[in-house]
């Protein structure tokens, strides 16, 4: 029986996807560091399936990549191919059915899917698939059925097939006994990236984790292609017809790590010139700049730099305490921020501060940081923001709050600002956080902040729908 749990959302990452095929290499091993660099892609659940050509294995459990695995489970996990997973709930609760690689054994096939993404249209998918005896609730799941049920005989017709009738994100990484394969949505909503390692290949969500486990960056997965890999090499087997490509802006803001290259650009850099033109559109009289660690500190540094003001850091975080919207009660969440962050007080008292950060959600977290650092001893408080209010959900990989629970829906900024109780507010204005972008405007997806969606969505949708229905 699967659970039903209802909660508080609060804005959190997608997921982290990695897959490598590499016979003589200890893949589980590589799978696991991999996976640990993108751990800010999703905290709920972790898991690792490898195939050693004959059997699939798998290790998959609710927490941290640390605290699912060590040296005896990855041990168990011997093989030439592993994909692994990092989990944050957009469809389908916090549970452990739920965490992934999903997998299918049904007559003598075997598939194995980690996704990163969110299905739109996963409820009107899930009714072709009444006789089948789900495990989960997630959207996942019904997406590898769809693809294991598809009339085709191979993979890749199968998947390619499929992928026409899938609504939404989807960045893929799976694999069947023998081969590994890549596919992505033809919109191109959420990164995915191949590597090199010792002659191999590799896939992942970001680059980072590339550089982590010592491999090469070749090029990203084209919106709407597919990808096989095995014994001969790698092969692009198809490509579905794209779509206006709506890469999302807010991988920039906030969600990739800022040592990955997206699309060409290094999201550092991208934050950087954000503070840099926020500091040019917004400038203020202040002592110091500092960040909200550490989503905010490259945008802090553009700004210091644009504004001639000095940067220092006056916020020790404490980094063995999850990110503060992880907790599921209200009253948790705001009690998290004052343990997870450390004023210097003797760097704070009598100056005047300029504070950056890459967004705001609920307005709780910066609320309870503005009076940390008031009762530190901040004379004056400047709230600089480095991307436009969040009026709107996302339905594409990212989980939000419900629409009525972003402070930027009922409040204009002066009320944001009182509500916050700091001295000035401001925020980037999104022609500028395009332009940091580097990318064309035409090919982002900005319906967080603009509320125009690259589809029709369902603004009632709710991500524990499936736990309604099974």
């Amino acid at each position: 029986m699967i659970l039903t749990t209802k909660r508080k959302e609060a804005l959190k990452d997608n997921c982290g996807v990695f897959g490598i095929f590499a016979p003589g290499e200890d893949v589980a091993k590589i799978a696991y560091f991999a996976l640990h660099s993108l751990q800010h892609r999703g905290q709920e659940g972790a898991g690792i399936t490898v195939s050693d050509g004959k059997v699939l294995r798998s290790i998959k459990r609710q927490g941290l990549v640390t605290s699912v695995f060590d040296e005896a489970t990855l041990r168990t996990l011997k093989g030439f191919i592993a994909i692994g997973h990092n989990r944050y709930s957009t469809t389908g609760g916090n549970t452990v059915e739920n965490v992934q690689p999903i997998i299918i054994s049904r007559q003598g096939q075997t598939l194995a899917i980690a996704h990163n993404g969110n299905l739109i249209n996963s409820d009107k998918l899930a009714l072709k698939l009444k006789r089948i005896n789900r495990l989960s609730t997630s959207d996942t799941e019904i997406l590898a059925f769809i693809i294991f049920n598809d009339e085709y005989k191979t993979w890749p017709q199968k998947i390619l097939n499929s992928m026409s009738r899938f609504k939404g994100a989807y960045s893929i990484i799976g694999c069947t006994k023998k081969e590994m394969f890549a596919f992505r949505d033809p919109w191109g909503f959420r990164p995915l990236s191949i590597g090199k390692i010792n002659g191999y290949f590799v896939l992942s969500s970001e680059t980072c984790a590339f550089d982590t486990i010592g491999a090469e960056y070749l090029r990203d997965v084209e919106p709407g292609e597919v990808v096989f890999i095995d014994e001969k090499g790698m092969q692009s087997t198809g490509k579905i017809r794209v779509k206006n490509q709506s890469f999302c802006l807010f991988e920039y803001v906030y969600l990739a790590r800022p040592d990955s290259i997206i699309n060409g650009k290094l999201v550092h850099k991208a934050r950087q010139t954000s503070g840099e033109l926020l500091a040019q559109q917004n400038p203020v009289k202040a002592d110091l700049v500092v960040a909200i660690p550490d989503s905010g500190t490259s945008a802090a540094l553009g700004y210091s730099r644009a504004s001639g003001i000095p940067f220092g850091e006056i916020l020790i975080k404490n980094r063995y305490i999850g990110r503060t919207f992880i907790s599921p009660d209200q009253r948790l969440r705001e009690q998290g921020v004052k343990i997870k962050f450390n004023p210097m007080k003797q760097f704070v008292r009598g100056k005047r501060i300029i504070v950056v950060d890459d967004s705001i959600v609920r307005g709780t977290t910066m609320k309870q940081i503005v009076e940390v650092l008031r009762d530190a001893g901040a004379l004056k408080i400047h709230l600089r923001i480095c991307s436009p209010p969040i009026r709107w959900p996302c339905f594409f990989g990212v989980d939000t709050p419900e629409r009525r629970s972003l402070i930027a829906v009922d409040k204009t900024i002066e009320e944001i600002k009182k509500f916050i109780a700091c001295d000035s507010l401001e925020y980037l204005s999104l022609g500028d956080l395009i332009k940091a972008s580097g990318q064309p405007k035409d090919q982002l997806c900005t319906a967080c902040f603009s509320g125009k969606y690259p589809m029709p969505v369902d603004l009632n949708f709710k991500k524990n729908i499936f736990e309604k229905i099974y």
